[in-house]
């Protein structure tokens, strides 16, 4: 996370919070140390923001701060809300935390709206302590375009060892798809997230090859297309 984008995150933790909050509770929201906390805190109280407290007592924000509104009408947020629930149901815990911030944001600007629900069961989530790959390495590794070494096992059992290219994370209702470029098979494959069990970001990368073969990959799949003729992304 840049660091701008760090200190407003603490802004919208201070400012929901309504109570005083320690370093180290923000430290473990925002996933930094303590020592990086205390360093952001100072800075935004230099920018004259009003943060009130001290180390080991916790911080608090002063009443009457704010932030300028979101410009979406009510459709448009309670799309948002639906959008963000749903996220829930994807087992993608960077996503889901990313959702809970983002829903901290609405609510402080708009209010709660609980009569709007969206079941939570879906995809299994990605703990690393039950031997899940986090999805978070695999958006990464799409993104910088790294090939991957995976260990994948079947719905026989059966195990293997691939080197692919990530191309896209599909999210389904009851499971995620990492689509791939498989090196081993020299074709396009599908696999559900939750049947890897060891995953290496490579060194080796595939720079510049990602935009056309995902775009083979929709046309093989007949992907839906906007009305613009593009395939729309995953």
């Amino acid at each position: 996370m840049r660091r701008s984008d760090r200190l407003f995150e603490i802004i919208q933790i201070l400012r929901s919070a309504g109570r005083p909050l320690t370093a180290e509770a923000m430290a473990r929201q925002l996933e930094v140390s303590t020592r990086t906390i205390y360093r952001d805190i100072a800075a935004l109280q230099g920018m004259n923001t009003p943060i009130e407290g001290e180390s080991g007592i916790g911080y608090i924000m002063r009443k009457g701060y704010d932030l300028p509104p979101l410009n979406f009408d009510l459709e448009e947020i309670e799309a948002l809300r639906v959008g963000l629930a749903l996220l829930a149901r994807t087992g993608d815990s960077a996503l889901q935390r990313a959702a809970r911030r983002i829903h901290e944001k609405i609510d402080a600007l708009h209010g709660p709206a609980d009569w709007l629900q969206v079941a939570p069961w879906g995809a299994a989530y990605d703990d690393p302590t039950k031997g899940c790959v986090s999805k978070s390495i695999l958006r990464d590794a799409i993104r910088q375009e790294n090939k991957l070494r995976i260990v994948y096992r079947d719905g026989q059992g059966v195990e293997t060892e691939r080197i692919v290219r990530p191309l896209a994370l599909v999210y389904h209702l009851e499971c995620v798809m990492l689509a791939a470029w498989c090196e081993l098979r020299g074709a396009f494959r599908h696999f559900r997230t939750e049947r890897i069990y060891e995953c290496e970001v490579l060194d080796d990368r595939f720079s510049g090859q990602a935009g056309g073969l995902r775009t083979v990959w929709m046309e093989q799949l007949n992907w839906p297309r906007r009305e613009d003729g593009q395939a729309c992304a995953v």
